[in-house]
């Protein structure tokens, strides 16, 4: 990816995500995390990950946001009126920035591993497929294994694999909680009807 791609997607990405909380308007937050999304959506492909960029597009950006915009136009939500600022809030505030600061100081100050990521041939690919049959992971007719030994990386059916078989519980929770919430918008805007 081009530097000036990257400075490009990661200023939208940090605008957007400034945007949601400068904005009091909430659609308008909604639409900077819309913006927020596509940075990082854009960040995701400059990485070759393409399949996880037109996720975030698609998934993210496309369906979470238009669900999250419904909701919030089905609230009728006001902007915020302007009300005292208190210490205690603000104090709060400030110690999280603090310890946010000290991390990121942390993090950045460790010297990086110089690590290379492996070549993606056939030799390494077969190397893959034959780890991950050993493990139990797959088994050897599995689409997976078929295109990793004929020089391919299945990335959609790595990940979908990954998804359902050790993070299967996890997606089905949140899934429940977001239909959770949409059904008790739906309850609560009816209430202010009557």
């Amino acid at each position: 990816m081009p530097s000036y791609l990257f400075w490009l997607f990661a200023t939208l990405t940090l605008l957007g995500g400034t945007a949601v909380i400068a904005f009091r308007n909430p659609v308008s937050s909604a639409l900077s995390v819309v913006a927020c999304f596509v940075g990082l959506a854009g960040l995701f492909i400059g990485l070759s990950a393409f399949f996880v960029g037109v996720i975030q597009i698609l998934v993210y950006t496309g369906a979470v946001m238009v669900l999250f915009l419904f909701i919030i136009m089905l609230l009728d939500l006001k902007d915020e009126e302007h009300r005292t600022h208190k210490i205690a809030p603000i104090a709060a505030g400030l110690v999280l920035v603090a310890a946010f600061a000290i991390q990121l100081v942390g993090v950045l100050s460790k010297p990086l591993p110089n690590q290379t990521a492996p070549v993606l041939n056939q030799n390494t690919l077969s190397a893959a497929s034959a780890n991950l049959v050993q493990t139990g992971q797959i088994t050897e007719t599995s689409k997976i294994a078929e295109a990793l030994n004929a020089g391919q990386l299945p990335d959609v059916h790595l990940i979908g694999h990954t998804l359902f078989t050790g993070y299967n519980l996890p997606l089905q929770i949140l899934g429940v909680l977001l239909l959770v919430a949409t059904i008790g918008v739906v309850t609560l805007s009816k209430r202010q009807a009557e």
